[in-house]
């Protein structure tokens, strides 16, 4: 008779995103109930932990890289995480954020804090308490090794368990089905 399969540990984070790949994780519904029989949480929505403070098996980031601050906790949640999944099109590619990628900073910062409607001081924030804002919105795999990604704006919840199911079963992760790519 085999030993029963040891639990993982699972943790996830958000950077410059909009927490709809959260949100995806949490509609697998009923399934999470399976998901806590194959995962102990470390740092997710389903304990509310909001720091990784120990190795776990797997990590799940949504959002891409926009300021200092992102940089540092992606940088931080690698090195505690065996595999790292990038969720999402922000995660992969910077998604909406990285519209922005086009336009010059100088840009970006006047119609921000000098000329646009909601403007009523002539200042722009420079604090050493406020985190850099980046050239440009910084897909997560240019910034650590990712070792796998989760495509979709949210992915489709049956992706995200599918994946997850699959690593903690020890299988390979599975092509993604054309009718799951999701792009609300």
């Amino acid at each position: 008779m085999s030993e029963p399969r040891k639990k993982l540990t699972l943790a996830t984070t958000s950077l410059a995103g909009c927490f709809g790949c959260h949100m995806s994780f949490l509609d697998i519904d009923e399934k999470i109930l399976e998901l806590v029989q194959l995962y102990d949480f470390r740092a997710s929505p389903i304990d509310d932990f909001k720091k990784l403070t120990e190795p776990c098996d797997v990590g799940l980031v949504e959002g891409g890289c926009c300021n200092t601050h992102n940089v540092h906790v992606l940088r931080e949640f690698r090195k505690y995480c065996r595999i790292l999944v990038s969720v999402g099109q922000c995660a992969i590619t910077g998604g909406l954020p990285a519209m922005r990628n086009g336009i010059p900073m100088s840009e970006l910062f006047t119609e921000s804090y000098l000329k646009g409607p909601t403007c009523d001081s002539q200042i722009i924030p420079h604090d050493e308490d406020i985190p850099a804002i980046l050239d440009r919105i910084y897909p997560c795999h240019e910034v650590v090794k990712i070792d796998a990604f989760l495509p979709g704006c949210p992915p489709h919840p049956e992706v995200i368990w599918e994946t997850l199911s699959a690593i903690a079963k020890g299988k390979p992760i599975e092509a993604i089905p054309y009718q799951h790519f999701k792009f609300d």
